[in-house]
């Protein structure tokens, strides 16, 4: 099923093209570790800066009806930018700003004296079992686990149906038990206040993040190829990591597998995070010709992403390319190669 293109395009001119950084220093960058080489302490400051962002007073209520919270102007965001923002050139840099401001205000809103951590599916993603182990499920040291078994083979709001799910239900245990997830699923912004759902599909996580084929997608040769192997089709079945880890952990009815209100899972950011972390390699597997690789079209579904046929006009992505972000971070605009390199203009930080 095709996406329906946001009618709100108008919004990308609230406010005159801008880039929001400027040169600053980074000679101490914050270091991005994998969540389970963290210690427990190191883990529930974490957790307990997503918690403070969740009761944190929001800043675009105004514009989004359900934002209850600064969390929520993340999810908010992400709502209204998605069907401009997957299967585009520029994906992976509006993710890459996406994350960087959900750790900066972790920090400076929350008193959050880490970086941003990352989830390595693919030391879980071995078996399916392993997978079910994974240390983000825990329900102390972790963000909690599945919820029960809901039967969805018949419900008619499920758009892929994913093999082997094993939950659907509420999450039962871990810091996000309680919490009500204030917009979705799908693309309204409106107050729906709802439970956080998870729908753990172990076999489909293991098939889509285990390593070979982390290894199969960075072995592209150029950036638009390893971009189409990163975002992959829009079946089940052509999934790579990307929809792997959304569709992973969410299956047919979690939070995580809803395209437009994802974030309101706080794996999300982890899963991203890790995302990031791969691009950020494969820059660094040849940095002198891909700290400036980009490419693909500015227009969804477009070419390379023509899943339907239709063929839409686009303009190749470029470095000076910008993209929006709305009240979510300083501009609203951010230029594409303002996010090429994690340690200029304004970002600072590395992985371990």
């Amino acid at each position: 099923m095709r996406l329906a293109i946001l009618s709100s395009l108008a919004l990308l001119a609230i406010a005159p093209p801008s880039s929001v950084f400027a040169e600053a220093d980074c000679s101490e960058p914050l270091v991005r570790k994998e969540w389970r080489t963290l210690s427990s302490e190191e883990k529930q400051s974490y957790l307990s800066a997503v918690q403070c962002l969740q009761k944190t007073p929001g800043k675009t209520s105004d514009s989004y009806p359900g934002v209850q919270s600064r969390y929520d102007d993340f999810q908010a965001e992400h709502i209204q930018m998605t069907d401009l923002v997957h299967f585009v050139g520029f994906f992976q840099p509006w993710h890459r700003m996406f994350v960087a401001q959900y750790e900066s205000d972790l920090r400076s809103w929350c008193n959050y004296t880490g970086a941003q951590p990352y989830w390595d599916w693919s030391l879980d993603a071995v078996s399916p079992e392993a997978f079910l182990k994974a240390p983000v499920f825990d329900a102390v040291d972790g963000f909690g686990g599945n919820g029960p078994y809901v039967d969805s083979a018949n419900d008619p709001s499920v758009v892929a149906h994913i093999p082997g799910k094993t939950g659907g239900g509420c999450i039962t245990d871990g810091p996000f038990k309680d919490r009500k997830v204030s917009m979705g699923p799908g693309k309204s912004t409106k107050l729906n206040p709802h439970c956080l759902r998870r729908d753990i599909a172990p076999e489909f996580a293991a098939s889509k993040l285990n390593s070979t084929m982390v290894d199969w997608v960075l072995s592209a040769d150029n950036f638009l190829e390893f971009d189409i192997r990163v975002q992959g089709g829009i079946s089940a079945d052509a999934a790579t990591y990307h929809g792997g880890g959304h569709r992973g952990v969410g299956g047919d009815l979690g939070e995580i597998a809803d395209i437009y209100s994802s974030p309101g899972d706080p794996l999300f950011f982890m899963h991203h995070a890790n995302m990031d972390r791969l691009w950020h390699k494969w820059q660094h597997l040849d940095w002198d010709t891909r700290q400036s690789d980009i490419g693909g079209p500015d227009t969804q579904f477009a070419y390379p992403f023509d899943f339907f046929g239709t063929n839409p006009s686009y303009a190749n992505v470029t470095l000076n390319y910008k993209m929006t972000y709305h009240n979510l971070v300083p501009g609203p605009f951010v230029k594409v190669r303002d996010v090429m390199e994690t340690q200029k203009h304004g970002l600072c930080y590395t992985y371990e």
